[in-house]
This record gives structure tokens, C-alpha cells and sequence, in this order.
């Protein structure tokens, strides 16, 4: 296994946490929410993937979020509708789980005027800041930073608001990771800091690319808290976010959460990609056994998630129809969407 170093330290951890939502105090409503977002977001991710290609209408790149829905709803449930998110290029997980428009996203990804980003920008750059998205983008670590001038805009207007900044393990590597939580932490800004560690990056594993270092504890070299946890147990994810969305209301500063979580479908597009060599298909199957989704609606009637899943389909339906009967944006006013 190209990966066993990472992997080993997750999966050891996945019995003793799988499906317990462990810290969490609010009990069945809270559960009750957080099911409701991982499953509308598995569902829409499903839908996505069913229709990318077939009629040729999402010209985008897409980079679909299955597998990984507990990491942006978990975090997201521990925010308040003011605070915002600066999502990357795996960008639908955020949008949807902070609020954003289904309509005007499934608008963006057919290139409609009524997309988010007047469908101009794609799945990629992601745009609803009545919800609090402050924009993806798909320049490796490019919103870090954009996460952290928004926390110093709390600051300097005394809110107590609260700006997270998500990442992929890629991220990391990138100049820009260590100078946002350098200059966070100096400033003790609002911000957290979220890896999202699925363990690639496109295709190459993360025990090819780094010395063995846990992600989580290069907080310390930054004077700020670090944790990890696991990325099938939203409640877990959950508790983490609450802990440093609370030490961030408190102006004590930034954290960073490490997420060990795992991409089910190729690193763009649809396809489950195991026969393309970087991985094998035990590795993935070993990782949907542990399904988020499936964990949590184990606890709830099996007649309420049905209803669950008829509700998010009739509203998939819905969203589909209102973007392809959406008009084209035209090239006069390409002006009108560029933002300074």
C-alpha cells in the first residue's frame, strides 16, 4: 500500500469513534442536522456524477467531495451564518454546507448567467457571500490567505466573526499555508485552519511527498493549538471546530484541525479511478465500509432517511430544471462579473 504510514494512523483510530459522536451535547436534533447535510450533500455529489458527461452540459472540471462530506458539514454546524469560509478547488462541499444557492450552483457549473459566479467561473470558483462563501479558487492555497484578511477585518472592526480557511494536505507545501498561520497566529486572528487530509495529492500518495510529520502538529511551531481527528465521524469534527470556533470568539486566536478523511472518486471527474495505479480498489472499498453518512443514519428510522432522500432528489430535480432552462451569459458583460 502506497500510503500505509498515513493510513495505519487513521484507520487504528476508526473503531473507537466510528458513529459515536463523541463531545457532542445537543443529542438528536443536532445529529438529526447533521445527517441532513451529509446526505444532501452525498446526494447532490451522486446526482453530479450520474449526468457529467452524458449530454455534455458541465463543461467544468469537477472535483467531487464524496467521501468527505463530514469534514465541511461538521465544521460548518459549529458556524454562525456571518461567518465565512474560503473554500479551494474541491469547492461544492463548502459552498452547500455554509448555505450557498443550490440553484445558482448547479447554475454555475452549465455555465449559466444565473450561476454564483454568473457562470463564468465554474465549479471551481464558487461565490455566495450572502452565505458567507467567500470564493474558491483552484490555485493550490490561493484562499488561505483570503480566510486570514477576512479574520483581520473582523478584528479590526471589533465582530466576533469567524473566518475558516479549508486546505487539502497538497496545500501545505505551498509558501503561502505557513506565512497565513505564521501571521494568524502573530495577530491572533479569528481564523481556523482546516486540513483536509485525504492522503493525495491528484495522484501521488503523501508518504511520497513529505518527510513523516503529523500535519496537526506544525500548529505547535506557530504557537497555536493543533488537533487531529477522524474524518468519518462528523460528531468528532464536530466537537474539534466548536473548541477552536470558541477559542476564536474568545480573541485567544487561530487553530488548526487536521481531518483524516479520503476522496471516494477520482481526483477530477466521476469515475472511481483504482485501476490508474496509485491506488488499489481495497483501499478505497476499506474506506467506504467506514461511509460517514451511513454511520450516523443507522441511528435514525429507516422510513425518516427515505424520506430524507426523496426530499433532497425532488430538490436536485428542481435545481437541475432551473439551470438548464437558465440562459448563457453573454460576452458583453463579462465586465459586469469581475470583482476587485
Amino acid at each position: 500500500m502506497p500510503n500505509d504510514i498515513f493510513y495505519d494512523t487513521h484507520m487504528k483510530n476508526k473503531p473507537t469513534s466510528y458513529g459515536r459522536m463523541p463531545g457532542i451535547p445537543d443529542g438528536k436534533d443536532l445529529k438529526r442536522k447533521l445527517l441532513r447535510g451529509m446526505l444532501r450533500l452525498r446526494l447532490i455529489e451522486e446526482r453530479l456524477s450520474a449526468i457529467y458527461h452524458q449530454a455534455d452540459e458541465i463543461k467544468t472540471p469537477m472535483h467531487l467531495y464524496t467521501g468527505q462530506e463530514a469534514v465541511a458539514v461538521g465544521v460548518c454546524a459549529a458556524l454562525r451564518p456571518s461567518d465565512t469560509v474560503s473554500p479551494y478547488h474541491r469547492s461544492h462541499g463548502w459552498y452547500i454546507a455554509k448555505g450557498g444557492d443550490l440553484n445558482a450552483m448547479m447554475a454555475e457549473l452549465m455555465g449559466k448567467e444565473a450561476g454564483c459566479s454568473g457562470g463564468w467561473g465554474g465549479s471551481m470558483h464558487l461565490l455566495d457571500t450572502a452565505a458567507g462563501v467567500m470564493g474558491s479558487s483552484s490555485i493550490l492555497a490561493a484562499t488561505v490567505p483570503h480566510a486570514v484578511g477576512a479574520a483581520l477585518a473582523f478584528q479590526m472592526k471589533g465582530e466576533d466573526r469567524v473566518a475558516v480557511a479549508p486546505a487539502g494536505d497538497a496545500a501545505i507545501e505551498e509558501g503561502v499555508f505557513h506565512e497565513s498561520l505564521n501571521w494568524a497566529s502573530f495577530k491572533k486572528l479569528p481564523v481556523i485552519f482546516v486540513c483536509e487530509n485525504n492522503l493525495y495529492s491528484t495522484t501521488t500518495p503523501l508518504s511520497a511527498r513529505q518527510p513523516r510529520v503529523d500535519i496537526y502538529k506544525r500548529a505547535e511551531a506557530y504557537g497555536m493549538p493543533g488537533h487531529r481527528c477522524d474524518g468519518n465521524d462528523v460528531g468528532g469534527v464536530y466537537a474539534k471546530a466548536v473548541e477552536a470556533v470558541h477559542r476564536a470568539r474568545r480573541k485567544e486566536g487561530p487553530s488548526l484541525i487536521e481531518v483524516m478523511t479520503y476522496r471516494w472518486r477520482e481526483h477530477v471527474g466521476p469515475h472511481y479511478d483504482w485501476d490508474a495505479g496509485y491506488r488499489t480498489k481495497q483501499e478505497v472499498e476499506e474506506w467506504m465500509e467506514h461511509c460517514p453518512i451511513r454511520a450516523l443514519a443507522a441511528e435514525f428510522p429507516a422510513q425518516e432517511v427515505q424520506l430524507l432522500r426523496d426530499e433532497f432528489e425532488k430538490e436536485i430535480d428542481e435545481s437541475l430544471a432551473f439551470a438548464r432552462q437558465a440562459a448563457f451569459p453573454r460576452k458583453e458583460t463579462i465586465k459586469e462579473s469581475i470583482r476587485v
